[in-house]
């Protein structure tokens, strides 16, 4: 990609403070002992002084790198050339293939396509298959819900909760595109857009690109968790490979909460990382660690013989969490963390998850059918996988 750099020069009296203003605003400046020391123009070219040019290849390099990443962006976080429209009805309806979802801003809707959704809750409200007409998660609830924000810190609840407070705009970028914007946030500072995109096969791709807009986390990191509350399964538990030690050999785990924040939180055999937070902090969830290590990140759980499957990227090095009666009596918590460790402030950061709902047969059939969407993402197919996928 080439990039033109245009800057115009002004001197300022006794033209000893030369300024580069550049078009995305604001100017540096350098001193200089006289104007003949400063610039001089010989044969229509320009000597310029070596502090100058170091500043003018600074100035390029961030340019370029603010084009490089509104190229990459796929959110009108980090792309302002997204054209959208938003919808006042606080919902969008989504359809692929034999799914069909239903994502919802953090508003109250009470309609036919949404009957006594509550406040607070964004994601997906609603998500069926041809399969299987009842919504996967809990009606009043949902899926996929933007739940926290937190430096491990102790804060009132609201402070905690507060991406279910803070106004959200949905923003509809396409019949099969929609994202939740939120502005920085109250007390967190923090902006954010989540985009919810439908795949040719039903599933949803879940994109969040998060700005930090003020230094407001104590302990230098942003710990971010979603929640999916699951309507009434015959099950609690959730399926992935892993082992009871970092070391052990790989193999199916079945993962059981016995209550609430209890062994809630599953790490990657690969994941060390220490997050420092208070003895008593409040979201028992985020930090009551399981026996269990993922050796893949990805997870699925059944409810009514259909298998919720979610994935993610490696890099973005997720922890697994669950809760047995997340969403009240006889519905559990199917949830997620993500962590921006030694954050800065005005830096775009991007999550990618995705989420697949198919009939489940057994274990293998699930690592079958959702080996394309767990390629896509990242994660590399084991030999053993491709010996059983060849068969």
């Amino acid at each position: 990609m080439k990039v033109l750099l245009r800057y115009r020069i002004r001197f300022a009296a006794p033209a000893t403070e030369t300024r580069v203003c550049l078009p995305r605003g604001g100017c540096d400046r350098f001193e200089s002992d006289s104007v003949s020391d400063g610039i001089s123009e010989q044969a229509g070219h320009m000597k310029l002084p070596n502090q100058l040019i170091v500043m003018l290849t600074l100035a390029a390099s961030t340019l370029a790198a603010d084009i490089a990443r509104a190229a990459e962006s796929k959110t009108t976080l980090g792309n302002k050339s997204l054209v959208y429209t938003v919808t006042k009805s606080g919902y969008h309806v989504l359809k692929r293939g034999a799914v069909t979802a239903v994502v919802v801003d953090n508003g109250e809707v009470d309609d036919s396509t949404l009957q006594g959704h509550r406040a607070g809750y964004s994601g997906v409200a609603s998500l069926t298959h041809e399969k299987r007409h009842d919504n996967l998660f809990v009606p009043s609830y949902s899926g996929l819900n933007y739940e926290h924000i937190h430096d491990g810190t102790n804060q009132e609840r609201d402070i905690l909760f507060e991406p279910r407070r803070a106004p959200m705009e949905l923003r509809v970028l396409g019949p099969s595109i929609v994202e939740l914007y939120q502005s920085p946030t109250p007390t967190w500072k923090l902006e954010s857009v989540l985009r919810y995109e439908i795949l040719s096969d039903g599933t949803i791709e879940m994109t969040l690109e998060c700005i930090p807009r003020a230094k407001t986390f104590r302990n230098g990191y942003v710990g971010l968790f979603w929640a999916s509350y699951i309507h009434q399964p015959e099950s609690k538990d959730i399926h992935f490979l892993g082992s009871d030690s970092r070391n052990g050999k790989t193999e199916w785990i079945r993962g059981i909460t016995p209550s609430h924040g209890v062994l809630a939180t599953h790490l990657s055999k690969n994941d060390q990382r220490i997050f420092k937070h208070s003895d008593d902090f409040p979201l028992s969830l985020a930090f009551n660690r399981s026996k269990h290590f993922f050796a893949e990140p990805w997870y699925y759980a059944v409810s009514h013989d259909m298998a919720f499957v979610q994935m993610f990227r490696p890099q973005d090095k997720i922890r697994l969490t669950q809760s047995p009666s997340g969403g009240g009596n006889g519905n559990p918590a199917w949830d997620f963390q993500w962590f921006i460790p030694d954050y800065e402030v005005g830096k775009l950061y991007r999550m990618v998850m995705r989420a697949q709902y198919l009939p489940f047969e057994s274990a293998e059939q699930i690592q079958r059918d959702s080996r394309a969407n767990r390629s896509a993402l990242g994660q590399p197919i084991t030999e053993q996988e491709k010996k059983q996928a060849s068969r």
